[in-house]
């Protein structure tokens, strides 16, 4: 081989060698932390949880292969929530998918350069999670739930089913509830229309709740709004079963309440915001940036109603309503 030709390989292999070997190395596993409001054993949270675990996976997201999940359950304690943020934050992950205000409220004080994205979240504007819906403009997007309006029809609902409803209580834990004042004026609109008397009934911990219920069951006439709460959601099975047996009527936001036993609900699908969640990680994985990506609302709000309860509580569902309805539990 002449001299020239045998340059030409050693310099054409020295140029082609590390870009094949750099072509050979591993994708760099990702990490995304997860930050629950729910017990573990919860299993309606579990089902929303797998619902996000598929949605990454039908995007290329292997767990144990291109991507870790650390997981954290904070069963809506704020302790929790506070210690939980705080181990996610310092393991420096790419991204941090968190469920629940109270949950992003700790993210958003803790870190302003990892990426997070949220569901569940009824206020981001005024949470100051956001700038604007269209542009978040920081390190924090996702799904909301519920809107002003929905507040409105937990009461014109209340009114429909159980007619006699003269007064409602609104349940809720200050701790961890989105502030009622989102929901107020809806409520209050709809409350002055039917001659409802409205009244707050805030509790600090789950032996409060019995007494909210009791109050109302010795007034003829009293209901019960249980407010968008993640402190509610962990009590969801308590606050039924307290409602069943001092027999008030009341009204929920999600149909994990419905499902096992509450008289209605009326929300958003919060299911799908798990699935859509899964869609904005994958995007910021690849590079695009949580300030560019609009926080969306949700398009499809449920009613279900438990037609074994109303009839446990000697209630009629009139037939507008059973028409309406997304589906009828009996």
């Amino acid at each position: 081989m002449r001299r020239r030709d045998f340059n030409k390989v050693v310099v054409g292999s020295a140029v082609t060698w590390p870009l094949a070997t750099r072509a050979q190395q591993p994708e760099r596993m990702r990490l995304i932390g997860v930050l629950m409001a729910f017990e573990e054993s919860d299993s309606t949270a579990q089902s929303w949880l797998a619902t996000f675990r598929a949605a990454l996976a039908k995007l290329g997201w292997t767990e144990g292969s291109n991507l870790r999940i650390e997981l954290r359950w904070s069963a809506a304690d704020p302790d929790r929530i506070r210690t939980f943020t705080k181990e996610l934050v310092d393991l420096r992950p790419d991204a941090i998918f968190g469920q629940s205000t109270p949950a992003i409220g700790v993210l958003a004080r803790e870190t302003r350069t990892i990426p997070i994205v949220f569901a569940g979240v009824t206020d981001p504007i005024g949470a100051g999670f956001a700038a604007n819906l269209s542009h978040p403009g920081g390190n924090i997007t996702g799904f909301t739930v519920n809107d002003p309006a929905v507040g409105g029809k937990w009461v014109q609902l209340l009114k429909q089913i159980a007619p006699r409803t003269v007064r409602v209580a609104l349940l809720f834990n200050p701790a961890t509830a989105v502030p009622i004042q989102f929901f107020m004026p809806s409520i209050q609109a709809a409350a002055s229309s039917f001659a409802v008397e409205v009244s707050a009934a805030p509790v600090h911990g789950k032996d409060e709740i019995e007494g909210v219920v009791a109050v109302q069951a010795r007034s003829p006439g009293s209901g019960l709004i249980v407010m968008p709460d993640a402190f509610n959601d962990a009590n969801r099975e308590l606050i039924i079963a307290l409602a069943a047996r001092y027999g008030v009527p009341a009204t929920y936001y999600n149909r994990f309440f419905s499902e096992p036993g509450g008289l209605f609900s009326y929300g958003e699908a919060r299911g799908e915001q798990f699935r859509l969640a899964a869609g904005y990680i994958d995007r910021i994985l690849k590079g695009e940036k949580p300030a560019d990506l609009p926080v969306q609302a949700p398009t499809k709000f449920e009613l279900i109603i438990n037609l074994t309860t109303a009839k446990a509580l000697g209630l009629t569902i009139p037939a507008s309503l059973l028409s309406l309805a997304d589906e009828l539990i009996e």
